[in-house]
C-alpha cells in the first residue's frame, strides 16, 4: 500500500513539515493544490476518453505504421504536429503517450510529442510573435525542433520498452458499459465466456475483440 502511494503520502508528508516550520505557508500551499486539483478535475474526464478511443478504436497496426520504429521522417512530423496542435497542460499527454506506447508507438516519437506538447504548442508560439516578435519564434522553433529530435534519438538509444514500467491491469469488461449484445461471445468464444449473467474474459483481450464491442465496454 505504502509503495502504491508513495506519491501522495510523500506530498502530504510534505505539507505536514511546511505546517510545522512555516505555519503562515499552508493557506496559499493548499490554495494552489485546490487550484491545480480543479484543473485536473476538467481535464483529465477528456483524456481519458481520448485513451479510451485510441485504445479501443485505433488498431495497433495503424499506430505501428504512422508512431513506430519503422515510421522514419513521416512518424517525427506526424508527432511534431500532434504535440503542437495539443490543448491542455503537459501532464495530460501522459495517459494519451502511454496508451500509444501500448500500442507500439517507438520511444522516440513519445519523446517528441511530450516535448512539443511542452514547448512549442500553436497557442504558445501565437503569444510568442505578440510579445517576442516573429524573427525570435521562428528561430526558437527551428532550434527547439532540431533540439528535441536530438534528445528523441538519444532517448530511443538509452531508454527501452523493457525499461518502463506500465501499470498492470488487469483486461475486463466493464459491467456498467456492457449491454449484453453477446457479439463478443460469438465472435470470440475461445475469449469470452458467460458467468452469472455477465461477461467475462478469458485471458487478455485484443484489438479484434475490443472493436467488436460496440460500446466500448472491453478494456
Amino acid at each position: 500500500m505504502i509503495k502504491k502511494h508513495k506519491i501522495l503520502i510523500f506530498a502530504l508528508c510534505s505539507y505536514g513539515l511546511v505546517l510545522i516550520m512555516s505555519p503562515e505557508k499552508i493557506l496559499p500551499a493548499l490554495g494552489q493544490s485546490r487550484y491545480y486539483f480543479l484543473e485536473m478535475l476538467q481535464i483529465l474526464p477528456a483524456v481519458f476518453i481520448l485513451t479510451s478511443l485510441i485504445q479501443t478504436w485505433v488498431p495497433t497496426k495503424v499506430i505501428m505504421k504512422y508512431f513506430g520504429d519503422g515510421s522514419g521522417i513521416r512518424g517525427y512530423g506526424i508527432s511534431v504536429l500532434i504535440g503542437s496542435l495539443s490543448a491542455g497542460p503537459i501532464y495530460a499527454a501522459f495517459p494519451v503517450c502511454q496508451t500509444l506506447l501500448k500500442k507500439g508507438a517507438s520511444i522516440k516519437n513519445i519523446v517528441i510529442i511530450l516535448s512539443t506538447w511542452a514547448v512549442v504548442k500553436v497557442p504558445m508560439l501565437i503569444n510568442e510573435v505578440k510579445f517576442m516578435g516573429f524573427k525570435y519564434m521562428i528561430i526558437r522553433w527551428i532550434l527547439t525542433i532540431v533540439a528535441i529530435i536530438i534528445m528523441a534519438q538519444l532517448t530511443g538509444l538509452l531508454v527501452k520498452m523493457k525499461d518502463i514500467e506500465f501499470s498492470k491491469e488487469k483486461d475486463l469488461i466493464d459491467e456498467a458499459a456492457c449491454i449484453l449484445c453477446g457479439k463478443c461471445l460469438h465472435a470470440f468464444p475461445d475469449k469470452v465466456q458467460l458467468v452469472d449473467g455477465k461477461y467475462t474474459l478469458i485471458g487478455e483481450s485484443t484489438d479484434d475483440l475490443r472493436s467488436v464491442c460496440p460500446m466500448g465496454a472491453i478494456k
